[in-house]
């Protein structure tokens, strides 16, 4: 099968940690581990989130008293892509000797016009109290919202349209490579009149950029791999439940929260909508038997997995 697997932020750093680059590439070996499993079996694309690296790089350049500006968050994103691709990129090939791994900063498409713009909710950076986080806010001009029982900032979040890269990610595939590419949802960019291409001040979410490009390459299944066992009902109330196989309609009938579920919850359903195949939502160290079916929350057409022939 091909697969493509999101590794959700906590994959590269886990909420309380602090974000040294020994304990990032720790955690990647760990995530690496069920991934080189997938790998033996099947051909490969991951991707990965980046918003707690995004966000300490902004700070970091905002601080920066040799800058005459923030470096813009297109770059910041290329910059995260090189990182955490490269962790990636070395724990496969230990893991998987003899196997080609490429990590590659990819560009995501996206329009001028989205409304995104004009509504940020893509939380990055690290966590404040509602007071510190206002006045950052304040002081540098950010928009912050609630996350939990804490404060972040956001960005935009434009529809993800096509990775540009699409066409060589294909080609590496063919030849057996195992590609990391569309970290943090791609390096959002948009395309003027002559078809020039540049950078804009956003994020993409990875789970709709990984849907889009899962379908762009006819992936059998998407796994969107993150640190819970399944999508909840009613998450945080008495009748909380596990959903275990289900459907798109049955899905989308039910209400996730925008800054956590919400967005694995769409890219999964837009995939299995569009293509027919399976998406699944889960913890990253069952990923073998989510693609089997006997972990997480798998999402088909008929609710079934394997798929069952109708003739």
């Amino acid at each position: 099968m091909r697969v493509i697997v999101a590794l959700g932020g906590n994959a590269v750093l886990r909420r309380g940690e602090r974000p040294d680059a020994d304990v990032q590439a720790a955690n990647v070996r760990t995530a690496v581990k069920s991934l080189a499993r997938l790998a033996a079996e099947h051909e490969l694309v991951i991707t990965h989130g980046n918003g707690p690296q995004v966000g300490m790089l902004a700070l970091e350049s905002a601080a920066d008293p040799a800058l005459s500006r923030p470096y813009p968050f297109d770059v910041l994103g290329a910059q995260t892509q090189g990182m955490i691709g490269y962790w990636m990129q070395q724990a496969l090939q230990n893991a998987l000797p003899g196997r080609q791994v490429l990590a590659m900063v990819t560009q995501t498409l996206v329009t001028a016009v989205d409304p995104a713009f004009a509504n940020p909710t893509k939380f990055v950076g690290p966590v404040y109290e509602q007071e510190e986080a206002e006045k950052l806010a304040a002081e540098r001009g950010w928009t912050v919202r609630p996350d939990g029982g804490q404060w972040r900032r956001v960005m935009p979040s434009p529809t993800p349209q096509r990775i540009v890269e699409t066409r060589l990610i294909r080609r590496m595939l063919g030849l057996g490579v195992i590609v990391v590419c569309a970290g943090g949802g791609g390096i959002p960019v948009v395309r003027d009149e002559s078809g020039r291409l540049s950078g804009v001040e956003a994020v993409v979410d990875k789970d709709l950029t990984a849907a889009m490009l899962a379908e762009s390459l006819e992936c059998d299944a998407f796994l969107s791999l993150t640190d819970v066992p399944r999508v909840m009902r009613g998450f945080g109330t008495p009748q909380q439940t596990e959903i275990g196989h289900t459907t798109p309609h049955e899905l989308r009938a039910l209400d996730f929260p925008d800054g956590s579920m919400g967005p694995k919850v769409e890219a999964a359903c837009r995939f299995v909508e569009t293509t027919g195949d399976m998406a699944a939502i889960g913890r990253l160290d069952e990923a073998e038997n989510i693609l089997a079916g006997t972990a997480g929350t798998i999402i088909t057409p008929n609710g079934r997995w394997p798929l069952t022939s109708t003739l």
